[in-house]
């Protein structure tokens, strides 16, 4: 029998194993199932009519929206929300952008909702963003990327109150 001890060892160690890369794979799908998020279509999403399929790739993907608004930005919600970029050379840019026209506001619901929204839109810049990913197939400049999404559960309360939405 002590020829069997370290198979069934190493079989148990094996499972537990198993278990720690299943929990690291699988277990963060489920870590925040009900997470809220913001983010909002650009104003050249609204003119080019690609509103419906950006809003279907994120309803195929699973998400729930818990609130949808056609908004005007104003300057002063644009200077607030890109704050963190104030004093960099396309800080400007950004602002007149997002208040060139109509914009759709959106909070998102959904397993992990902060993360798994970065990863379907994809990078900033579409020449560095996957295929696949709504920036890689929808965007043409980095300015005109054709979503904004926040970038952490905390920025998403910040971003969506300065519209008036909650994220909680």
């Amino acid at each position: 029998m002590p020829s069997q001890q370290p198979f069934f060892q190493s079989r148990f160690q094996k499972a537990e194993v198993d278990s720690v890369l299943w929990q690291e794979r699988e277990g963060t799908l489920t870590e925040r199932p009900n997470q809220r998020t913001f983010a909002f279509l650009k104003p050249d999403t609204v003119k080019n009519r690609l509103v419906g399929e950006v809003l279907s790739r994120l309803e195929q993907k699973g998400f729930t929206f818990k609130e949808l608004r056609l908004h005007q930005i104003t300057h002063k919600e644009a200077e607030s929300l890109y704050s963190v970029h104030k004093g960099k050379p396309f800080f400007q840019e950004l602002v007149d952008h997002v208040t060139s026209g109509p914009v759709v506001l959106i909070v998102l619901q959904g397993p992990n909702a902060v993360e798994t929204l970065r990863k379907v839109i994809g990078a900033t810049n579409p020449l560095t963003a996957e295929p696949g990913t709504i920036r890689g197939d929808l965007s043409v400049s980095i300015t005109a990327n054709v979503i904004h999404a926040s970038d952490s559960a905390e920025n998403a309360k910040k971003e969506s109150a300065i519209f008036s939405l909650d994220t909680s």
